[in-house]
C-alpha cells in the first residue's frame, strides 16, 4: 500500500503541475498567474528536492540498518554550478516536469538560466569533488562531502580598460531551494585559548585545552542525485555562527555597532571562498577556516558513529573513511588525534592507528611553492594544542620508522619532517597529510610518478605501499549529456543508452567516423553550439565571429604555469603575419579565453590585461579581415563553461611538462569532439594514449627534457634570440602599440627574459608554433578534423569519474556498493 508521501510525489506531470502549484501558493505565497519567472524557478527546484529527500532520507535510513561503511569526503571546494537540470536528468523526471510546465504555459529552458552558479569553488579542484559526489550517488556508494557554506564565491570577475576588476560574488542574494538547514546537527568549534596540564584521580596526566574563543557551525544539507540511482547522498555545508548573537547588555547601552563585532567576525569565517592571503590576517582567516570546517565534520562523523553503534574505538575506520581532498583538510589528522587521546583518552598509539587506518589523501600539486605550509607561531596562536600534538607526531616519527631504517641520518629526518626548520619553522601539510593516513594518490600516471620519485621520494622509499595512482575523470552525464544534449542524443541512437553509466562504450561510436551521415550530423551539431557561443560572444564582448571559424579554447584558472602567454604570444605573431601578408592561406580562427587570476596574482593579472589589450586591436583592425578573432569572456564558471565546451574545436592544454597534475577541462573537451594541442603533461599523456596520436597535437619538452634543460642552465635569451618570430612578437607585445605604454607589460617581458622564465615559454615556442600549423592544415580538411573529432568522443571513456570513483572504493575505501 503506498504511503500518502508516495502518492503525492509521483513522477508524472500530473504530479508534478500538483507540487509546483502548491510551492507557488503555499511555500512562496506567490499567484499562479503573476509569479514571477523566479517564483517558478523556486517553485519547480523544490517540487524537484521534495522528491530527492525522499529518496535521501531512505538512503540514510538503510545505511544506517546496514551498518555499512561511509567515505567522507572533506574538500574546501565544490564547484557545483547550477543543480536544477542536472537534478532532473539524474532523476528520471527531466520529461515529466518540462510538460507540467508546458501545459502551465512555461518553458524549462527559460527557468533553467534563472539558477545562479553556486559559489562554492574555484577551478578543477572544486570541479572534480563535484563530479565525484555525482558519481558516489551513481554508484550507489555511502558517502557524505563535507565544505564550507561560503555567502560569497570567490569574485565575480569584470574587465574594466581590459583589466581585471573583482566585485563579490553574492550568489546567496536571492536564497537557494537546494539547501537545508540542519540546526539539530550544530556543532562548537574552539579556537586560541592555552593549553593546560591536569591529573586525574590516578595521578595520570592529561591535557586541557582552555580559555578558547567559541565559533558554532550551522550544517546546511544539499541532495546529491545518482543518476538511474536510488541513492541520494549528501552535501554538508558549514556556516559559521558566534556563540552569543550579540552583547544585549552593550547593546542597550548604545554600543551598537560594538555589540555586533564578535558576531560579525564569527561570520567572517564562512563568508568568502579563498580570502586573500598575503597579508598575515588573511593567512590567519584561512587557516581559521580550514579548522573550523575540519572541526565540525569530524564532530559529526565522531557523534553519528557513537550514536548508531555500541563498538569499540578500534572499529572506527570500519564505519568512517575520510578522504583528503588536498591539504586544505590536513589539519583533520591532529584533530582527530585531540579527539582519540585528550577526550576519549585512548593511548597514543592505539589513536595514531586508528587515525591512519581512516585518513587518506589526494594529492593534486607538482609545485612546491603550492604545498600549503603554516608558520609554527600563527599555528601554535590558532590551535596551540594542535601543534602540541604535531609535535609529538613528528617526535615519535623520526625516532620510530625513520631512526630505524635510516640510523643517524640526520639529512633523511631533516626531508621528511613534518617541520620544516629553514628560513623559520613550519609545519609542512603535505608530509603531515602522507604520513597521517594509508594511501597518498596522485591524479594522472605521470603525475604519480613524479610524486613517487619528486615531491615525496623518502616518504615512498619508506612507504611504497601507500602510494598509488587514481587517475581523475569527469561525470559524462553533466559534460555531455546535460550540457550537450544533441550529441548526447545522437550517441544514444547510434549506440544506445548504456554509455551514461558505462563510459567504456563511447568506444562503440569509432565504426562511425568512416560515415559520411553520421560525421555531417556531428559536425552539424557542432556548429549549432558555435552559433549559439557566437550570439554569447556577441552579446558580452560586443564582437561579431564566425561559426565557421575555427573555435580554439583555452578555458582554466589563469597560472603562469598554464602558459596563457604561450597562446598569447602565437596570437601575436599571426597577427604580425596576416597584416605582413593579407593574402595569407590560413584558416579563420577565434582565440577563446575564460580565467580568473587570484587578487594578489599580478602578473597573471597582467597577462589578462595583454589578452585583452590585443583583443581590442585584433578585432577591429580591418587589415585583419576575419581572419583572426580573439574574445576574452568574463566572469569564467561552470554556467558559461558548459556553453563553451560543446562549441570549441581546439582544446589547449599547453602546461609545462611536469607541472599539471592531470586536468579535467582536457577530458570534458575532448569528450566533446574537441582536439587537443598539449605537452605531455598531466592526463595528456593518457589522453594521448587513448586517441592515437593521428588525433591529438603534441609538442613541447618532456619532463625528461625540462630537467636536463634546467641541469644545464636554462637561458631564455637564448632562445629569444634564436628565433626571430618570437623575438618580434615578445618586442611587439611589450611595446607601447597595444596601449599607448611601452612599461604596461613590461612585468609580463621581465618574467620571461629577466627573470628565468620559469615555466619554459620561451624554450617550447617554436614547437607550439609549429604544432599549430599542423592544426591549420588538418582543419582545412573538414572530413579528415570530423573524423578525428568523433575518435576523440569515442575513445575517452576512461575519463570517467564513475572508473575513478570504483578504483577509489575498491583500492582505498573498501567501499560497499549498497543499493537502495
Amino acid at each position: 500500500m503506498e504511503t500518502l508521501a508516495n502518492c503525492a510525489l509521483q513522477d508524472t506531470p500530473e504530479s508534478f503541475k500538483l507540487s509546483i502549484t502548491n510551492h507557488l501558493r503555499v511555500t512562496l505565497g506567490a499567484y499562479v498567474e503573476t509569479a514571477s519567472e523566479n517564483d517558478w524557478f523556486v517553485a519547480t527546484s523544490l517540487a524537484v528536492r521534495d522528491r530527492v529527500m525522499d529518496r535521501a532520507t531512505q538512503s540514510r535510513t538503510k545505511h544506517r540498518e546496514r551498518g555499512v561503511r561511509r567515505v567522507h569526503y572533506l574538500s574546501l571546494e565544490y564547484l557545483m554550478g547550477r543543480l536544477l537540470e542536472n537534478n532532473l536528468r539524474n532523476s528520471g523526471t527531466y520529461e515529466a516536469a518540462k510538460q507540467a510546465l508546458g501545459d502551465m504555459g512555461k518553458d524549462l529552458d527559460v527557468l533553467l538560466q534563472k539558477e545562479p552558479d553556486m559559489g562554492l569553488g574555484n577551478g578543477g579542484l572544486g570541479r572534480l569533488a563535484a563530479c565525484f559526489m555525482d558519481s558516489l550517488s551513481t554508484l550507489d556508494l555511502p558517502a557524505i562531502g563535507y565544505g564550507i557554506h561560503y555567502e560569497f564565491g570567490l569574485f565575480r570577475q569584470e574587465f574594466v580598460s581590459g583589466k581585471q576588476v573583482e566585485h563579490p560574488d553574492a550568489w546567496m542574494r536571492d536564497g537557494s531551494p537546494w539547501k537545508i538547514a540542519r540546526p539539530s546537527y550544530r556543532q562548537t568549534v574552539h579556537l586560541y585559548g592555552q593549553v593546560v596540564q591536569k591529573f586525574d584521580e590516578f595521578g595520570q596526566p592529561h591535557h586541557e585545552w582552555i580559555g578558547t574563543k567559541c565559533l558554532l557551525g550551522l550544517p546546511w544539507d544539499i541532495p546529491i542525485v545518482g543518476y538511474e540511482s536510488s541513492t541520494v547522498n549528501v552535501l554538508r555545508l558549514w556556516q559559521a555562527q558566534a556563540d552569543e548573537d550579540f552583547n544585549f547588555q552593550v547593546f542597550n547601552e548604545g554600543g551598537y555597532v560594538e555589540a555586533l563585532r564578535e558576531k560579525a567576525l564569527a561570520e567572517t569565517v564562512s563568508k568568502v571562498l579563498y580570502p586573500n592571503d598575503s597579508t598575515e590576517s588573511g593567512k590567519e582567516l584561512r587557516l581559521v577556516q580550514q579548522y573550523f570546517f575540519v572541526a565540525c565534520s569530524l564532530a559529526d562523523i565522531v557523534r553519528r558513529f557513537k550514536n548508531g553503534y555500541s563498538l569499540p574505538w578500534s572499529e572506527f575506520p570500519s564505519k568512517a573513511a575520510i578522504q583528503l581532498n588536498d591539504t586544505h583538510p590536513a589539519v583533520a589528522i591532529p584533530e582527530l588525534m585531540r579527539i582519540l587521546v585528550d577526550v576519549e583518552r585512548l593511548e597514543w598509539s592505539q589513536a595514531w592507528e586508528i587515525c591512519q587506518k581512516t585518513f587518506s589523501y589526494t594529492n593534486h600539486t607538482l609545485l612546491p611553492e603550492a604545498l600549503e605550509t603554516w608558520s609554527t607561531d600563527l599555528f601554535g596562536r590558532v590551535l596551540p594544542r594542535h601543534l602540541q600534538i604535531l609535535f609529538e607526531i613528528n617526535h615519535r616519527f623520526l625516532n620510530g620508522d625513520v631512526e630505524a631504517r635510516w640510523p643517524g641520518d640526520s639529512e633523511k629526518k631533516r626531508a621528511l619532517s613534518i617541520i620544516e626548520e629553514r628560513g623559520g619553522k613550519h609545519v609542512r601539510m603535505a608530509h603531515l597529510s602522507v604520513l597521517g593516513g594509508h594511501a597518498t594518490n596522485g591524479v594522472a600516471a605521470l603525475h604519480t610518478r613524479l610524486l613517487c620519485e619528486r615531491l615525496f621520494p623518502e616518504f615512498f622509499e619508506l612507504y611504497p605501499e601507500r602510494f598509488l595512482n587514481l587517475t581523475n575523470g569527469v561525470t559524462f552525464r553533466r559534460w555531455l549529456d546535460v550540457c550537450n544534449p544533441q550529441l548526447s542524443a545522437l550517441i544514444t541512437e547510434s549506440i544506445g543508452s548504456g554509455w551514461l553509466k558505462d563510459a567504456s562504450k563511447l568506444r562503440e561510436l569509432d565504426r562511425f567516423a568512416d560515415d559520411t551521415s553520421f560525421r555531417e550530423r556531428f559536425q552539424a551539431i557542432k556548429r549549432g553550439h558555435k552559433v549559439t557561443l557566437a550570439k554569447i560572444i556577441e552579446t558580452t564582448c560586443g564582437v561579431s565571429v564566425s561559426p565557421d571559424a575555427l573555435f580554439d579554447v583555452q578555458i582554466k584558472r589563469l597560472h603562469e604555469y598554464k602558459r596563457q602567454h604561450l597562446n598569447l604570444l602565437h596570437i601575436v605573431t599571426l597577427y604580425r603575419k596576416i597584416i605582413a601578408n593579407p593574402a595569407i592561406d590560413m584558416a579563420p580562427r577565434v582565440f577563446i579565453f575564460g580565467a580568473k587570476a587570484a587578487p594578489g596574482y599580478y602578473l597573471a593579472k597582467n597577462i589578462i590585461h595583454a589578452i585583452n589589450a590585443l583583443a581590442a586591436k585584433v578585432n577591429h583592425d580591418p587589415r585583419v579581415d576575419g581572419k583572426l578573432k580573439v574574445i576574452f569572456l568574463p566572469n569564467y564558471g561552470v554556467s558559461l563553461a558548459e556553453r563553451i565546451i560543446p562549441a570549441a574545436d581546439l582544446s589547449e592544454q599547453i602546461s609545462t611538462a611536469g607541472k599539471e597534475a592531470s586536468g579535467t577541462g582536457n577530458m570534458k573537451l575532448a569528450l566533446n569532439g574537441a582536439l587537443t594541442i598539449g605537452t605531455l603533461d598531466g592526463a595528456n599523456v593518457e589522453i594521448l594514449e587513448e586517441v592515437g596520436d593521428e588525433n591529438i597535437f603534441i609538442f613541447g619538452l618532456t619532463v625528461e627534457e625540462v630537467t636536463e634543460l634546467r641541469a644545464k642552465g636554462y637561458n631564455p635569451w637564448d632562445f629569444y634570440w634564436a628565433s626571430e618570430e618570437l623575438r618580434l612578437s615578445l618586442d611587439w607585445l611589450a611595446s607601447d602599440y597595444f596601449t599607448g605604454n611601452q612599461n604596461e607589460f613590461k612585468p609580463l617581458r621581465d618574467s620571461l627574459l629577466d627573470h628565468g622564465d620559469p615555466f619554459l615559454v620561451m624554450a617550447d615556442y617554436d614547437q607550439y608554433a609549429a604544432a599549430q600549423s599542423e592544426v591549420d592544415k588538418a582543419f582545412k580538411d573538414q572530413p579528415r578534423w570530423q573524423k578525428m573529432a568523433i575518435h576523440n568522443t569515442a575513445r575517452v571513456g576512461k575519463f570517467s569519474s564513475d572508473r575513478t570513483i570504483l578504483e577509489y572504493a575498491e583500492k582505498v575505501w573498501k567501499l560497499p556498493q549498497v543499493k537502495i
